[in-house]
Parts: C-alpha cells; sequence; structure tokens
C-alpha cells in the first residue's frame, strides 16, 4: 500500500475528528475574543450525536437523496485531492458537491431556504473564478494538475503564486461561511433568514450536512497546504502551520467585519481575482 492510498484513508477515516475538533477550537477562540468562556472543546461532537439522535421532520425524499449526495461528493473531494489526482477533477468535484446541497435546499419549497439557496450560488459565483485560477497557477508552475506532482516539485508553489495564495485566502472566507461573507446560513443570531440553506433540515440529515462541512473544510485547509508544500521534509510543518495561521486569521476576520451585502462580496470577490490573479499570471508569464 503506498502513501497516496494511506492519505486517502486518513482523510476519509480521520477529517470528521480533525474537522470536528477545528470547529471547537473555532468556537472556544470566537467566545474569548468576545469576552466569553465558551463551550467545551468537544462540543460540536456533543452536538453531532445530538442530532444524530434525533427524529428528522422530513420535507420529502430528494431533499434526503440531494443531502446524501453532498456528503458524498464532498467525501470523494477530499479522497481524491488526497490520494494526489488532478485538481482539475477534485474542483470539478467540489462544485458538483456544492450544486447538490444548493439543490437540495430549492427543494424544501420554503421561502428561506430558496433565499439562501440564491445567495448560495451568488457566493459560487463569486469564489469559482478564483478557484479555478488555483488550478491554472498550479499547472502554470508545475506543468501538471496531478497534486502528487504539484508537492513533488523541488520549490514550494507559494515562491510562484503569492498573488493566487493571497486570493484564494480571501475567497476561504467564504467557503468557510464566515463574516463577512456568511449570507446564505450563519452561525451568528444576526442572521435575518433565519437558518437559509439548512432551515427546513432537521435531525440526521442536519447531522450530515455538518459532517459534509467538517470534510470541506480540512480539504480547504488541504489546498492551502498545497501551496507550501515540496519534497523536502520540513515543508510539512511549515504548512501545518501556516494552515493554522490561515484559520486563526478567518476567525479573527469573523469576529471583527460585519455581514456584508452580496453585492459587496461579489464585487470585492472579483476585484481580488483580477487583481491578485490576473497580475500574478501576467508576473508568472514573464519571469517563467
Amino acid at each position: 500500500m503506498n502513501w497516496s492510498v494511506i492519505s486517502m484513508l486518513l482523510f476519509i477515516v480521520l477529517a470528521p475528528f480533525a474537522g470536528g475538533l477545528l470547529q471547537g477550537v473555532d468556537r472556544k477562540i470566537t467566545a474569548r475574543m468576545q469576552g466569553r468562556q465558551g463551550p467545551p472543546l468537544l462540543q460540536p461532537f456533543y452536538d453531532l450525536h445530538k442530532l444524530f439522535s434525533k427524529q428528522s421532520v422530513v420535507v420529502n425524499h430528494l431533499q434526503d437523496f440531494l443531502v446524501c449526495g453532498f456528503l458524498v461528493f464532498i467525501v470523494f473531494t477530499g479522497a481524491l485531492f488526497f490520494w494526489g489526482g488532478d485538481l482539475l477533477l477534485v474542483f470539478f468535484a467540489l462544485t458538483l458537491a456544492e450544486i447538490f446541497f444548493i439543490m437540495s435546499s430549492c427543494s424544501a419549497n420554503s421561502p428561506y431556504s430558496s433565499m439562501g439557496a440564491q445567495r448560495e450560488l451568488m457566493q459560487a459565483m463569486a469564489y469559482e473564478p478564483m478557484v479555478l485560477m488555483v488550478a491554472i497557477g498550479f499547472y502554470m508552475v508545475t506543468g501538471s494538475f496531478g497534486v502528487s506532482d504539484i508537492i513533488g516539485n523541488s520549490t514550494p508553489a507559494i515562491v510562484w503564486l503569492p498573488g493566487i495564495f493571497a486570493g484564494f485566502l480571501y475567497i476561504l472566507t467564504i467557503k468557510f461561511r464566515k463574516s463577512p461573507f456568511d449570507l446564505s446560513t450563519s452561525h451568528h443570531a444576526h442572521q435575518e433568514m433565519v437558518r437559509g440553506l439548512t432551515t427546513e433540515i432537521s435531525g440526521n440529515i442536519l447531522g450530515l450536512v455538518e459532517l459534509s462541512h467538517w470534510y470541506e473544510n480540512i480539504f480547504l485547509l488541504g489546498v492551502v497546504a498545497l501551496f507550501l508544500l515540496d519534497a523536502n521534509w520540513w515543508s510539512v510543518p511549515v504548512a501545518i502551520a501556516v494552515c493554522f495561521g490561515a484559520y486563526f486569521l478567518e476567525i479573527l476576520i469573523d469576529n471583527v467585519f460585519p455581514r456584508v451585502k452580496w453585492q459587496s462580496m461579489l464585487k470585492s470577490a472579483w476585484l481580488v481575482t483580477l487583481v491578485a490573479g490576473v497580475t500574478n499570471f501576467m508576473v508568472l508569464v514573464l519571469v517563467k
């Protein structure tokens, strides 16, 4: 059994535990920033157990199927990434998972769910161009879309892609559903449309949604690490440290900035994509 298969299996088995702990740390740090003690570190696991022990109020069976599809494609996305597969296929699977999640919200026939689905589509429009630029940037630097080939390069990709890295960090706020871009669903009390996408989802189906987000968060941090990883062993601890730093930055932004309208999110994300991404590409073409 090679390292690619081991990495894939480790992601499938350990990502939910790592994602749950990450959310517990998020809650704890957020509480400290707000002058509160906060819940226990393992509170997300208690909440997930409670959700799975509750009876689900099923709106329709199509919604359950779509939520399960969301989980399956998120797990497939991360498994393919940690296996060292094609980065374009990885991002395609991630987009397909997002489509399943949006469709599950639309199938509920609820005004809050529909509004959340519309805003989730706007969020996808905001971050997808930057996600595509990430894949293209890695190809321009390494000549391959393969994750294993990118990691095997002698120089970390961030040396050539600082603008792409900065742009990806910017859209992570959207992907992590942090303020100021927590538009479609929110963990804050200021949300004006209840729970948006997950308004009509309850019980063990809502537990599957939470589990999917844990898998997705670990995968996204894996993409952050990909910018730092190379053939040198010391790139691994550096990448892990940068991932923790990036996540702390997202928590800080979440607690400092108020939520904005979707128009501001779309404009700012595209502006960052154009300035950081396109400029990085232009410099890369001139240098390499």
